[in-house]
């Protein structure tokens, strides 16, 4: 067959992986499912990671994709994050235990490069989701809602492994707990914002003295 696409090798790779497992798929299995020569992979995928990566970026195109829906603008920051995450997930929801095992894979102690990968990976999809969710907060409150966001994520995330209720129910209601819990931090913060002026704004720099002003040393 013609050299496949980068979509058909990782198309394949999940649906093997979802009847072998992810840990017992290597790329020659790919290569022959497909009657390809390694190397039409290797114009793709370097290494088994990066299908795992390709994997993520898709879900990030889904989550992104749902920012362009019809009155998305117009919703609650609440009810933004609350799509945007659950279409993230659902774009994973075909192949649950396969993206999961992606993620033990990631963490196991012998791959320390590829748990800085896994670190990156949160960190790409966070900054993803803040831009989706059109937020635009600086300095300090910047840095505590990406605290916040990564939080509720990585949480969300790790309940959705463990759910098989019907259409991700019970991930549904965990993550609308989740963010009214986020939606009160965010209010203490405002409290708090409201006792420190100037909070996340860099001070005004002081004006230069005039020449008048400037009192000759004698």
């Amino acid at each position: 067959m013609p050299n496949p696409t980068a979509d058909t090798l990782l198309d394949t790779a999940m649906r093997l992986a979802n009847e072998r497992s992810w840990e017992k798929l290597y790329l020659h299995h790919i290569a022959r499912e497909l009657d390809v020569p390694l190397e039409a992979i290797h114009q793709h995928y370097r290494q088994k990671d990066d299908l795992v990566e390709a994997w993520y970026d898709r879900a990030d195109q889904a989550m992104l994709k749902a920012a362009r829906a019809p009155g998305f603008t117009e919703l609650t920051l609440h009810e933004r994050l609350h799509l945007l995450i659950m279409r993230w997930l659902d774009s994973l929801a075909e192949y649950k235990t396969v993206s999961r095992d992606m993620l033990l894979y990631k963490l196991e102690p012998a791959h320390l490069h590829l748990q800085l990968q896994g670190l990156l990976r949160i960190s790409r999809t966070v900054q993803w989701l803040r831009e989706a969710a059109l937020r635009d907060s600086t300095h300090l409150q910047r840095i505590i809602e990406e605290l916040g966001l990564t939080s509720l994520y990585l949480q969300t995330f790790l309940y959705w492994m463990g759910d098989s209720s019907a259409g991700q129910s019970k991930t549904r209601r965990f993550l609308q707990r989740r963010l009214k819990l986020l939606d009160r931090c965010e209010h203490t913060l405002e409290r708090f914002k409201s006792r420190l002026p100037g909070f996340g704004h860099r001070k005004a720099p002081r004006p230069a003295a005039k020449a008048a002003d400037v009192v000759p040393r004698t």
